[in-house]
């Protein structure tokens, strides 16, 4: 048995498939991870680990992450309300660092010399995992052996059919991966800027016509999502029926176009109903607990974090500064929030909390209050605008 033992991130699909063949002739004793983020039903695991087997891994590990994946990634991306582009949940971005980190506690668990992946030289991913398995286990060789040969899909098919191991190329229209924060879909519409994603495109498919108005209330606690309709759910549980609900609606359905790490424009089609419905209902009831400056600087926190998730620099220590304010922010983030869910669309119609901000008996906005009379209500107004009053008189 070859000494050389290195730790593969295992998704079962053609590339990593190639890497473990690949790996084996090079000498090494090849270990396969498969992390669970979601998206991954119990039959599909079963197959990942029956074709690591069968491709001559010496052992295949399953790591249930969905909770570390709440717990480490997602909780900070709904506390900071991150949408990239106002639009798109980060899903991606989450899961890769989340299975990086999985990875390389395997790694050290077996006490493997190297981890590889199976990236191309193109995409987000391969600074992702490169960047990750270097910050977290330098000592370790890093092997990519799909952006290094640089083969086409074609030459992987080949080269694994050669060796009696025969793995259809895709034959779908578009490349789907899911999991539990968002779906991602590509396909020649994603390839510019103009042409749009059909809607069969989407794992959800088309939305059908006869759908009535769907109520639904959300249950935070320290602006974690705890119950849905009243029912207690751990917060996996909250986001996997959140997806199950809003998928039929088209919830949270979209093509997002921004900025690569590589420097390049990319577009990306994506389905993510949990993480819109839930920061749709986290924000409104931010906007009922918290104060306009603690808002204010928490947009400006969420969007840094979401960008240093998106672009690689997870590990930066700015990173844990930056979910030190988020997790304080959220003391008080505590209540329920009702919408109601209509095709393509979802509206928030109510909030309440313990710790409202908004008391009718004390004043109500654009009516009588108890707090300050009408004549200081006319010399706060004149204080309020003498600077701009002396601004247009220095002119």
């Amino acid at each position: 048995m070859s000494k050389k033992s290195v730790v593969l991130a295992f998704s079962g699909g053609l590339d990593t498939a190639f890497c473990t063949v690949y790996l084996r002739e090079q000498g090494w004793d090849v270990t396969t991870v498969t992390v669970d983020t979601g998206g991954f039903p119990p039959e599909q695991l079963e197959r990942i680990q029956a074709l690591s087997q069968k491709l001559g891994s010496v052992a295949h590990h399953t790591v249930d992450a969905r909770d570390t994946l709440f717990q480490g990634y997602l909780r900070f991306l709904v506390a900071g309300n991150v949408l990239r582009g106002q639009l798109y949940p980060l899903s991606v971005s989450a899961e890769r660092a989340c299975q990086a980190v999985e990875a390389v506690r395997m790694a050290e668990k077996l006490g493997v010399q190297a981890v590889a992946h199976g990236s191309t030289g193109a995409g987000n991913d391969q600074v992702r995992f490169d960047v990750a398995f270097r910050t977290l286990a330098p000592q370790l060789q890093l092997i990519t052996p799909i952006r290094d040969l640089a083969l086409s899909r074609q030459q992987e098919i080949s080269f694994l059919a050669e060796r009696g191991f025969h793995l259809p190329a895709k034959t779908g229209t578009y490349s789907v991966n899911e999991g539990m924060w968002g779906t991602s879909v590509g396909g020649r519409e994603t390839l510019d800027s103009w042409s749009t994603l059909p809607e069969a495109a989407f794992p959800g498919g088309e939305i059908p016509t006869d759908l009535k108005p769907l109520p639904l209330i959300i249950s935070f606690e320290k602006g974690v999502p705890v119950a849905l309709d009243g029912k207690a759910m751990s917060a996996v549980e909250v986001v996997e029926k959140l997806n199950a609900i809003g998928r039929p609606y088209g919830i949270g359905r979209g093509v997002h176009l921004g900025d690569t790490i590589l420097g390049i424009k990319g577009r990306v089609g994506f389905e993510a109903p949990a993480a819109h419905l839930l920061i749709a209902s986290h924000r409104e009831l931010e906007k009922l607990v918290l104060s306009g400056k603690q808002l204010f600087w928490k947009e400006t926190v969420g969007n840094l974090y979401g960008s240093l998730l998106h672009e690689g620099h997870f590990f930066d220590p700015l990173v844990k500064d930056l979910e030190a304010f988020l997790a304080s922010s959220q003391d008080r983030v505590t209540g329920e929030v009702k919408l109601v869910l209509t095709p393509r669309a979802h509206v928030v119609e109510g909030v309440r909390s313990p710790h409202s901000l908004m008391d009718a008996k004390v004043a109500t906005y654009g009516e009588a209050n108890v707090l300050w009379t009408g004549t200081e209500a006319a010399g706060f107004a004149k204080l309020y605008g003498v600077a701009q009053m002396l601004s247009q008189k220095a002119k």
